[in-house]
């Protein structure tokens, strides 16, 4: 994090002189490297002046490729122009989070008085003025070392890393897009204009690489050995291991040589008339390492993934919006055949995939992910390109999967979601897909800041007043 140490000198600057070294030191038993001025590069280390906003944002600058997010601390009132010019100078469009420090009743002197309550509103003023968009606390005062900073703290990392996971993101785009899935139709140059690249390539050329891989390929029996490992396989054919392997192994080759962090990939039925699997096993190996993978080349479910697992740190899924559970009207059921990630399940195993086995026999359709999701808190996520517009749009929410009893195959949850009726009643107004991104966590309100405030995008939040942020 960049940090901007606010300072008016005619309010007690030995205040932020204490506010700077005490917010350097929670950052840094958050485990948060930090960027700011020294006390012998400015006074006490903070902005006042022209000279100092144009010395800070030399040093933001310099180090442009390491900064994720700023912090604007306000230890007393703090020099509104010098904190915004700072800022506009630097020009590193990052996420910025302005926190004021309390002042204590029993110090209101002029000697220890702060007025950081009215400076903040102040800085966020000038900042409106200049365009550049901010994050504020929960409270509007909180001192670095409260519960309400840290909780703040951990919520606006997490909008950073989602702001700097979507910079110059590459996306693979494995196979052609189901015919039967137009669901899934998203406008690749609108994506484009939101600096995300989608990097495509076609079955034909991922199953000629499979067919040219030999058996004992260094790179196959590496990813056999880490299938065996990662899922109970014993009732699979030897074969098809080796199938699934060689697939895993030219998808890592690919996305390592294209530079692509996440992927949407060709299920139906292609993949299983011609290489005699499915493809879900290592899809879910992908999105457990962090390397989100979408089936039915579902770019924009891709993107929900990405952004949840970057909020959280741990492993997202794409799911179906899939059944009502029972006449519970906040309950439903969320389905896929199944790719999750070995994190959402209970326990797993691999076995064949009952939908498409009737179609291309159960023989060429081994390779799922089969269980149940286990009940834990949760947040969901769906992007989609609005062609119409030329805008991007989406909605996101929390709820929690339950530990209800489900008789059914593949992988699926029964999720609780409070007013799911009015979620439902959006999603279907609003046209969007029937896939939905998952994660075992409560990242909502970070995915939702960082798509709204910084990236531009229209987005609602389900169970807020109005879908507000």
């Amino acid at each position: 994090m960049g940090l901007i140490v606010g300072n008016r000198g005619f309010f007690p600057d030995h205040l932020a002189k204490s506010g700077r070294e005490e917010m350097i030191g929670v950052l840094k038993a958050a485990g948060i490297e930090v960027v700011a001025l020294t006390p012998q590069e400015s006074k006490y280390g903070a902005v006042e002046t022209r000279e100092e906003s144009r010395r800070c944002a030399e040093l933001f600058k310099r180090h442009r490729d390491r900064i994720g997010g700023i912090i604007v601390t306000l230890p007393n009132f703090g020099e509104e122009r010098a904190i915004a010019d700072t800022l506009r100078l630097a020009d590193l469009r990052i996420p910025v989070l302005i926190q004021a420090t309390p002042d204590d009743p029993k110090k209101m002197t002029i000697a220890s008085r702060r007025d950081s309550f009215c400076g903040k509103m102040s800085a966020c003023n000038n900042l409106r003025q200049y365009g550049i968009p901010y994050s504020i606390t929960t409270l509007h005062t909180e001192s670095p070392d409260s519960p309400e900073f840290a909780k703040d703290l951990a919520w606006f990392a997490a909008v950073c890393r989602v702001v700097k996971g979507f910079r110059n993101l590459r996306v693979g785009a494995i196979g052609a897009r189901p015919a039967a899935f137009n669901t899934v139709r998203y406008s690749e140059k609108l994506l484009e204009s939101q600096g995300i690249s989608i990097e495509t390539l076609d079955l034909s050329e991922v199953l000629g690489r499979i067919d040219r891989m030999k058996d004992n390929d260094d790179l196959a029996q590496a990813k056999l050995a880490a299938i065996k490992k990662y899922v109970d396989s014993s009732s699979v054919p030897a074969q098809a291991l080796l199938k699934m392997a060689k697939l895993g192994a030219v998808v890592d080759q690919w996305m390592v040589a294209t530079e692509v962090t996440i992927s949407a990939v060709q299920c139906w039925t292609s993949i299983e008339e011609n290489l005699g699997v499915v493809p879900c096993t290592v899809m879910s190996m992908m999105s457990n390492e962090l390397l989100s993978s979408a089936c039915e080349v579902d770019i924009c479910g891709v993107l929900g993934m990405h952004a949840l697992q970057l909020a959280s740190g741990t492993p997202s899924a794409l799911l179906d919006w899939n059944n009502n559970y029972g006449s519970d009207p906040n309950k439903a059921v969320c389905f896929h055949c199944s790719n999750l990630p070995k994190h959402f399940f209970r326990s797993v195993k691999m076995d064949f995939q009952e939908i498409i086995a009737g179609t291309v026999g159960k023989e060429n359709t081994f390779g799922t992910c089969v269980g149940l999701i286990k009940p834990e808190k949760m947040s969901f996520a769906r992007f989609s390109t609005d062609d119409t517009s030329g805008k991007m749009r989406g909605y996101v929410g929390e709820g929690r999967f339950t530990d209800d009893p489900l008789n059914t195959f593949g992988g699926a949850g029964v999720v609780e979601i409070p007013n799911l009726q009015r979620l439902l009643h959006f999603i279907c107004e609003r046209g969007f897909e029937h896939h939905v991104a998952a994660n075992l966590s409560t990242v909502a309100s970070a995915v939702q800041e960082a798509t709204t405030r910084y990236l531009g995008w229209d987005m609602h939040y389900h169970g807020r007043e109005d879908g507000a942020c």
